[in-house]
């Protein structure tokens, strides 16, 4: 490379990392918080076990972060899935537990009743112009009384072990012939494969971007950024294979992941959330049927809060009476950190996740320093802040 050609490239990669300064400063913000807990906890945070339990502390976050993505973009917002998860928890307890249904019914009702609640929900946005605050809202006061009602304030247990392997259990090693003792192989070759496969996307997607001269990223940011995604993913492959291999729970997470993804940048459904969040006068005058997206929305979000609901319930092998209490702040708190925006119209998958996990690491790493709740509930408070307003000052800035 020449004198000339690097002297080129760097206005460019400069101009591209000012004008994507939210999606770079969220992931390095990601990393700087895990190598700081890191070394704060006497290098517990990497263990496979520690790494192991902030993936199912956190699953059941990203699993509603997800839903509630499409519910702020789209100009509202979603006080309920707390409580509405925790309700679910209790209806599968006594579906399994007093009445011994067994688990594939008892997850279909649920998963069924919470969609239903949800679009229930969309249908007063959607139809009565409620404001979703005020709708939600009284869901959550609703939810939380019928729980502690169903559940009589006690807890209620156990579960059957095929339930509690929604979120307790692990992907058996079919390749345990060929690894040595105490580690899955299994694991690492699925981290390898999934890996090569997202690098290959996003080759693929480049070379579209090139051939309708899209493509805006330059070449020298784009070969650092897939070389980071592949030590991270692969680095990440080994420490779940050093322990027990991949958790039920992680592939479920990494489904949804995958969908959602798709959903909201390549079908015509995805779009519509996004215009419905930029313009939704707009939106509506160029014939997109905007109470029929909210319902959609609103019906995704109960079913996503139910499946967090069972995941919770059958991690902690019982339904609780507390269950689901906080879960909605860290929810929004995970989309808004990760990049949505308060006023709609704007958000990535992506981000949410990042956002999540900030969430997830900030809450292990204090655990294991000892950091009291209450200085816990200040940090996270302040984060949140900062990351509203940092929103909001780039915004006015581009204006």
């Amino acid at each position: 490379m020449t004198d000339a050609t690097v002297t080129s490239a760097s206005p460019n990669i400069m101009r591209f990392v000012r004008a994507n300064i939210r999606d770079y400063a969220l992931l390095i913000s990601l990393l700087a918080i895990m190598v700081f807990f890191q070394f704060t906890t006497g290098g517990i945070l990497f263990t496979p076990l520690n790494m192991t339990n902030i993936i199912l502390q956190n699953s059941y976050i990203v699993i509603m972060a997800l839903g509630m993505l499409l519910i702020i973009v789209a100009g509202h917002i979603d006080l309920s899935v707390g409580f509405l998860s925790g309700f679910v928890g209790a209806i599968a307890g006594v579906m399994m537990v007093t009445w011994k249904f067994d688990t594939f019914t008892s997850v279909a009702v649920c998963l069924a009743f919470g969609t239903l609640i949800g679009m229930l929900q969309g249908y007063f946005v959607a139809f009565f112009r409620i404001p979703a605050f005020i709708v939600t809202l009284a869901g959550m006061l609703i939810f939380r009384g019928l729980m502690i009602a169903m559940l009589s304030g006690r807890n209620l247990g156990p579960f059957p072990e095929s339930f509690q392997a929604l979120s307790n259990g692990y992907v058996p090693d079919f390749l345990a012939f060929m690894a040595p003792q105490g580690f899955n192989l299994f694991a690492m070759v699925v981290g390898a494969v999934v890996t090569g496969l997202i690098l290959w996307s996003n080759w693929r997607s480049r070379q579209l971007e090139q051939a309708h001269g899209m493509a805006e990223e330059p070449i020298e940011l784009f070969y650092i950024r897939n070389a980071l995604i592949a030590a991270a993913f692969l680095g990440f492959s080994w420490i779940m294979a050093s322990h027990r291999g991949l958790p039920n729970v992680l592939i479920t997470m990494f489904a949804l992941v995958a969908l959602f993804m798709f959903i909201t940048t390549r079908t015509t459904f995805g779009r519509r959330v996004y215009a419905m969040g930029g313009n939704e006068k707009a939106a509506k005058l160029s014939g997109i049927r905007t109470e029929r997206v909210t319902v959609m929305i609103f019906g995704i979000m109960g079913a996503l809060a139910a499946l967090a609901g069972l995941v919770y319930a059958a991690r902690l092998n019982s339904a609780q009476p507390k269950a689901g209490q906080g879960l909605e702040l860290d929810v929004i708190a995970a989309c808004f950190i990760g990049g949505a925006a308060v006023t709609g119209g704007v958000g990535k998958v992506t981000g949410v996740v990042i956002g999540a996990f900030i969430m997830g690491v900030m809450n292990n790493g204090m655990g294991i320093m000892g950091v009291g709740i209450d200085w816990q509930q200040v940090i996270k408070g302040a984060v949140l802040m900062l990351a509203v307003f940092l929103d909001v000052y780039y915004k006015n800035k581009a204006v």
